[in-house]
């Protein structure tokens, strides 16, 4: 992952995401998905942008099967907004930054 990206997996999602005590952003992608390789730099900006305000990260969902299922994740790519392991935003499809800016604003 690049600059501050998160690598979030099957293993770590529950402390980096779930028991977070900071808003945390899993943008779920996968590597044959067009859409989510047009909306990465965004999830880049936005994690150096907020950096220690925010973890943002993402996670492969060919290689999390358990955590894609269990957050129930249908269309890629989707962006999840967590605050006290909640979810309290979702956006599906390429979301514009200064959307996905806003919704980490509201949180904070």
């Amino acid at each position: 992952m690049a600059g501050n990206v998160v690598e979030f997996t099957d293993d770590n999602f529950q402390g980096q995401v779930l028991d977070s005590d900071m808003p945390v952003v899993v943008d779920f992608w996968a590597s044959w998905c067009g859409p989510c390789k047009m909306i990465a730099p965004t999830i880049e900006q936005l994690a150096d942008e907020y950096s220690g305000r925010v973890r943002i990260g993402k996670l492969d969902t060919d290689q999390n099967v358990r955590v894609a299922q269990a957050q129930e994740i249908s269309a890629l790519p989707t962006v999840l907004v967590y605050k006290g392991g909640q979810i309290v935003d979702k956006f599906v499809g390429v979301t514009p930054k200064a959307k996905l800016a806003s919704a980490l604003d509201r949180v904070l």
